[in-house]
């Protein structure tokens, strides 16, 4: 089997990342003329080329909400910062583009190192966006330590940027495995069932929890596989195989429209589109698709 971070999306990433921990004088001056900047107008990252790293000054004007340091690549200091989706308009024409994170990833548009740093500059203007007040008291916060930190003014508090665990896991009953649809997915796909990980528990048991709340199947060992970041807007999927111990599916309609067993050749043929009811696996830069791979090796 590949090293799964050969097909991953957002796996891979050269960013020297800075952190909470730094002191505020290591956040460089944002006007450093070596400065690069990844800026997301609404939902939509702008491209230049094949890639997200623009000039500070192609865009200065537009940073001026929030704002992160996210560390340095390659020796150049690396910010990020959320615009309007309305300034993406300014980039309809010639060598710059606009695209959405996940079509970015699925076409490859920039090389993978690159991709996993945009998952971290997205998932942290999301943190952002979404908890500028303080739990503690309600008073609005301020961003501190080039953005890794939120503090009260009030009651002093100090909030840091969340990651949501999510287990996702091929579950497997002698030579076929469970696969499962979402009314959200896209027509005729299957994948692996998933769900996020609850306060207090381990990773083997929200398998066999999450499993048997969508299928009512029960599930005995649980294996580790491997992790993927999951930018939308902030989740870490880690990877599990797990043998069924039950093999009748009960569904719960308001989790799954469907899920069936499927051997290693109709698995196969999803993940080479040769499914001869059009059944389709998820694209190569999902962790889903690496499990169903590994399943056809044989090696879950």
């Amino acid at each position: 089997m590949t090293d799964p971070r050969d097909t991953l999306g957002f796996v891979r990433n050269r960013l020297d990342r800075h952190s909470a921990e730094q002191p505020e004088e290591a956040v460089p001056a944002f006007d450093t003329p070596e400065a690069r900047l990844v800026l997301i107008c609404g939902d939509r990252i702008v491209l230049r080329g094949e890639t997200a790293l623009i000039a500070v000054a192609e865009a200065a004007d537009l940073a001026g909400g929030t704002r992160i340091f996210l560390g340095h690549r390659d020796g150049q200091p690396v910010f990020a910062a959320a615009a309007p989706a309305e300034a993406a308009e300014r980039f309809s024409e010639g060598p710059a583009r606009t695209l959405d994170l996940r079509s970015i990833a699925t076409d490859s548009a920039v090389e993978a190192e690159e991709l996993g740093l945009l998952a971290v500059a997205k998932s942290m203007l999301d943190w952002h966006a979404r908890h500028g007040f303080c739990a503690n008291c309600g008073t609005a916060t301020v961003s501190k330590a080039g953005g890794f930190r939120r503090e009260c003014p009030s009651c002093s508090a100090h909030h840091f940027p969340r990651v949501d665990p999510v287990v996702i896991m091929l579950v497997r009953r002698g030579d076929t495995c469970l696969l499962g649809r979402g009314p959200h997915f896209r027509p005729h796909m299957y994948s692996c069932l998933a769900g996020f990980l609850e306060p207090g528990e381990t990773i083997e048991d929200a398998v066999r929890r999450e499993v048997f709340e969508e299928t009512q199947i029960r599930v005995g060992a649980v294996t580790y596989r491997t992790s993927q970041p999951w930018p939308f807007p902030s989740s870490l999927m880690m990877g599990c195989a797990a043998e069924a111990l039950d093999e009748v599916i009960v569904t719960d309609p308001s989790e799954l429209e469907d899920a069936r067993w499927f051997s290693r050749a109709d698995v196969a043929a999803m993940l080479a589109g040769t499914h001869p009811e059009g059944i389709l696996a998820p694209p190569p830069m999902a962790i889903a698709n690496y499990l169903m791979r590994a399943f056809v090796a044989g090696e879950t």
